[in-house]
């Protein structure tokens, strides 16, 4: 088994539901959910620095640059979904 650390935290009481449906809907436990939902975050944030070092270094992506990778990342997702790929659900 997996070594966890316990915490305490303070969550409003809205957000504490929402957060307790999102974990039911991903057959997840509130904690599993809200490591995963953490662990995303720092991968988003890991991708938008690589993009800032990368445009720090080669210039800002053209207009063009970007709808290609926004038409790229739609296509992905279509895909994603008629291939059935699910999202993981355990953490």
């Amino acid at each position: 088994m997996a070594v966890r650390k316990k915490r305490s935290v303070s969550i409003p009481p809205d957000l504490d539901a929402q957060i307790e449906r999102a974990a039911a809907d991903a057959g997840m436990t509130y904690s599993g959910w809200l490591a995963a939902t953490a662990r995303k975050e720092f991968v988003v944030r890991s991708g938008l620095d690589a993009v800032a070092s990368f445009e720090r270094s080669h210039g800002a992506f053209s207009a063009e640059e970007i709808a290609e990778a926004e038409e790229w990342a739609r296509g992905a997702l279509d895909r994603g979904r008629r291939s059935g790929a699910r999202q993981r659900r355990s953490a």
